[in-house]
């Protein structure tokens, strides 16, 4: 051991303290450079999270004004659409409004299609009916003016009641004092084809029978004759 009292160990122990203070003010140097260094780093790694943070800001910014323009554009869509469906459902109601419209109208068309076949039918068998008339006023014409002097005249009502063309059967030779005495009955044909008995000179009270039995028989000259029967038996009461 060496003695305290080596006047060499002062200079020694200076010596160590001196090299370890190196070494510790090494140490030291080392760990502020690495400090220095991972400080750098650090605001580095700061300043580029710090720009990464602020573009990050930006898009998310960016985005989130996408996101409401969509969410916009959704909603005007949204409005759109609600607007078209109900244009839609108006639109289809009308349609199957005109569709029954359509097919009551059809209906009605086939309806008046029925009654013009039924009215023509009528018509042609009324047609058929006056032809028939006519059939008979021709022989009644052929039997009474050729045989018995029976005039027939056309002639025009002047009132309501026998307001139309009209036929005028004009009888002679009924009365034997007075051959030339006319005896006239006047008669048309109605709306529905049967007989009208107008009017008679002289009147015979029972014209009303004869007419049924005319509108029963439809034989126009079985009337006349009649009606001729009745004139001679009022002529000579």
């Amino acid at each position: 051991m060496t003695s305290i009292t080596d006047p060499d160990i002062s200079d020694r122990f200076t010596s160590g303290m001196e090299e370890i203070h190196n070494k510790h003010l090494g140490a030291y140097a080392d760990i502020i450079d690495t400090t220095v260094e991972l400080s750098q780093s650090h605001r580095q790694f700061v300043k580029s999270a710090l720009d990464t943070c602020l573009k990050k800001c930006k898009d998310d910014e960016k985005l989130f004004e996408t996101i409401q323009t969509f969410k916009r554009d959704l909603d005007q869509k949204s409005v759109w659409l609600k607007e078209k469906r109900h244009a839609i459902s108006e639109t289809v109601s009308e349609v199957q409004e005109k569709e029954m419209q359509k097919e009551d109208i059809i209906e009605k068309i086939q309806k008046l299609k029925e009654e013009q076949t039924k009215r023509k039918e009528g018509i042609e068998s009324q047609n058929k009916a006056n032809k028939d008339r006519l059939k008979n006023l021709q022989k009644a014409r052929l039997v009474f003016q050729d045989h018995l002097g029976l005039e027939i005249r056309t002639i025009l009502g002047k009132t309501q009641l026998v307001k139309g063309e009209k036929l005028q059967f004009v009888f002679r030779n009924i009365n034997p004092s007075d051959q030339d005495s006319a005896y006239v009955i006047t008669m048309g044909i109605k709306e529905n084809g049967s007989y009208q008995i107008v009017s008679s000179d002289p009147v015979l009270d029972c014209l009303s029978v004869l007419e049924s039995r005319l509108q029963e028989t439809n034989n126009l000259p079985a009337f006349l004759a009649n009606v001729r029967k009745e004139f001679i038996s009022q002529a000579r009461c």
